[in-house]
């Protein structure tokens, strides 16, 4: 088959299992098998570049360039108006008698539920995503057509149906309630300040300048309007079941409505059963169905007559606070959180909520005893938001004052200028610091050292066995086995991780370091511009702020950290130690087209170069490293210890295998 012709094939089956797996929540093929045919197609787009196309569907895993100088922006070709809000089942009823009223006919009313998330308009030209714009003002927004197109459930391409030449459809961007709950556990560990709810989590990650951390997050979306000159229906309720057979995703609870009574019973079953959905709701919209009728009814100054928003109340329980706890994070950070008698909320049992700062303390004029009011409504974290001061007596306890003193080491409390946070000051004397520093040292995503959990960690520190993260390396197999819940073949294990962890790339140990707001995307970027740690050490602020998405806050926050003698020494510790603090010369020298066109798969222990460092020469010489063993493959990069299982993939697909030496050879 003409090559040409099967990538125009794979990218209309692809984009189809996308559809029947990501909306119809129906696959017909295997993971494996989806797989298979994104590798193919990966590949041929690889040979034939003059196919490319921005809508295929290798194009949704998102981009690591970031974006210079923020988003450009568009004006919408239609404004996209608010809309009237209501917390109250009388203003619907007025509202409905209005419509009644203006129109004097008969007429339906569409009812939605409102998704908490981030408005988004599209834009189909030919059946292609050309544009999608944030809501913005409401009369230009933000360009984020890179970022949307990592959201599967958007279609790039349709494939059926006779749809207009042009035409426009919003919704919603939505953060999963699951998704969110992953990138808050992430942001937990990492000592980051927590998203209150999935709609500031969305709004946040559709603005990031790298859509690749985008796609990572998995986004959804809602789609609930249709624009354009030549629409197929008159009704809305119509024209979103002709955009479902398109292969948008539009939810299926929406309903017409002919009567206020049909309209208070949707309200009234979803003030409940919204609890349920996989996304977070919090409201119904209600628009009259006919557009023609829309026509006629008009708008007023920013919000149409034909249509009003209901929103639930937060849902919310009285409990009493009992106690108010602090806790401690590695960069210093105090955590006031409220414990309280458990309560029944949004289907959980709620004991403890946040209390975020010292402010929120203070205006809230908290006693402990105080009966107080626990909300989630949109949000999964429990707050308090109030309370009932008429359940107040004389008997009731002290006023809560926020601590002057770390819980930890007794330092006492600074709050820096332009925040709300107090902090402990005691960098290298506060256990729980340390000991959350190292825990992040030895984290997955840092220098990935296996069997160093925190109560690992707490027991390595309470016996003086380390004292602060350089210690890690002077450990030694004789120190652990005695140890309790360590025996010899844990201890064992546990130094050879740390052992391999002198192989981490640069980029990885600078972010381990734990720099305040130093994130993986900030250490890469850092590692990058600088090569090496020394040149980082000493960089000015504007030679920091020069490197793209590195901002006042962040280069500040590293001067600080290498002004600091002791951090210094740290330094120099880890570098006598072995561990990476340099790009490795070969990712800027090596540098050609020798492996153009080649997929490798990497195995085995290698002594000139680590695993990664391969990688990027591998990259940097026009090949693609892959993870598994197929007939797509070139060749193998075979290190010692090869596993026996691959060796013996390779022998029946005839896969040659490569040596270190004969690699190097080829490429240079």
């Amino acid at each position: 088959m003409d090559s040409r012709k099967r990538i125009l094939e794979l990218r209309e089956s692809l984009h189809r299992h996308n559809y029947l797996y990501y909306v119809k929540n129906a696959p017909v093929i295997s993971d494996f098998e989806f797989d298979a045919l994104m590798h193919e197609l990966q590949d041929l787009e690889m040979f034939y570049p003059d196919m490319y196309d921005k809508n295929s569907p290798t194009q949704r895993v998102g981009s690591d360039i970031s974006v210079k100088g923020g988003f450009a922006q568009a004006e919408h070709k239609y404004p996209m108006l608010s809309l009237d809000n209501t917390y109250s089942e009388a203003e619907v009823a007025d509202f409905f008698g209005r419509v009644s009223d203006l129109l004097n006919e008969p007429f339906e009313i569409c009812c939605e539920l409102k998704y908490d998330g981030l408005s988004i308009s599209l834009l189909y030209q030919d059946g292609h995503l050309t544009q999608a714009t944030t809501r913005g003002d409401g009369v230009k927004g933000d360009i984020v057509t890179n970022n949307v197109k990592t959201i599967k459930t958007i279609p790039l391409v349709l494939t059926e149906g006779n749809y207009p030449k042009e035409f426009e459809v919003r919704g919603e961007i939505l953060m999963p309630w699951t998704s969110f709950e992953k990138l808050n556990e992430e942001r937990a560990r990492e000592d980051e300040p927590l998203f209150a709810n999935p709609r500031n989590a969305a709004s946040g990650t559709l603005k990031l300048q790298n859509s690749a951390e985008v796609g990572r997050r998995k986004l959804d979306a809602y789609l609930y309007y249709m624009l354009g000159e030549n629409l197929p229906y008159d009704g809305h309720y119509e024209n979103m079941m002709y955009l479902a057979d398109l292969g948008f995703k539009v939810t299926e609870h929406i309903k017409k409505c002919s009567t206020l009574q049909e309209v208070m019973d949707y309200i009234a079953y979803w003030d409940k059963a919204r609890k349920d959905l996989p996304v977070a709701t919090d409201g119904v919209v209600l628009k009259v169905n006919s557009l023609r009728q829309q026509l006629n009814l008009g708008y007023k100054a920013k919000s149409p007559r034909w249509a009003i928003a209901y929103k639930f109340q937060a849902e919310k329980a009285l409990t009493r606070l009992n106690g108010v706890s602090y806790q401690v994070g590695r960069t210093g950070a105090i955590t006031p959180v409220a414990n309280l008698d458990p309560v029944q909320l949004s289907g959980t049992t709620v004991k403890r909520a946040s209390l975020h700062n010292a402010d929120i303390i203070e205006n809230l004029d908290l006693h402990i005893g105080d009966m107080v009011y626990v909300e989630k409504g949109g949000e999964i974290i429990p707050k308090i938001t109030g309370v009932d001061l008429d359940s107040r007596t004389f008997m009731m306890g002290d006023k809560v004052e926020f601590i002057k003193y770390c819980p930890e080491c007794k330092t006492k409390l600074i709050r820096y200028e332009g925040e709300a946070a107090h902090y402990c000051p005691n960098i290298n004397g506060c256990a729980t610091q340390i000991k959350g520093r190292i825990e992040h040292f030895v984290g997955r995503k840092a220098m990935n050292i296996d069997g160093m959990g925190p109560e690992t960690i707490d027991s390595f520190f309470s016996v003086g066995l380390i004292n602060d993260i350089s210690d890690l390396y002077n450990l030694k197999v004789k120190d652990l086995y005695r140890l309790e819940r360590m025996g010899i073949k844990s201890a064992e294990n546990l130094i050879n991780s740390i052992e391999k962890s002198r192989n981490i790339p640069f980029e990885r140990v600078l972010f381990a370091l734990g720099i305040r707001f130093v994130g993986e995307v900030a250490a890469k970027k850092l590692a990058k511009a600088f090569k090496n740690i020394d040149n980082l050490m000493s960089a000015g602020f504007e030679d920091l702020v020069q490197v793209n998405e590195i901002g006042n806050k962040i280069a500040q926050s590293v001067i600080d950290f290498f002004a600091e003698e002791k951090n210094r020494t740290l330094i120099d510790k880890l570098r006598n130690y072995g561990l990476q603090f340099s790009f490795p010369e070969t990712e800027d020298e090596i540098t050609n087209n020798k492996l153009e066109g080649k997929t490798i798969v990497i195995s085995g222990v290698f002594e000139k170069h680590s695993r990664d460092e391969y990688k990027a020469i591998i990259e940097n010489c026009g090949g693609k490293n892959s993870g598994s063993i197929s007939s797509k493959t070139s060749f193998i990069l075979a290190g010692d210890n090869m596993g026996p299982s691959k060796r013996e993939k390779a022998e029946q697909l005839g896969i040659p295998l490569i040596s270190e030496t004969e690699f190097l050879t080829m490429i240079e």
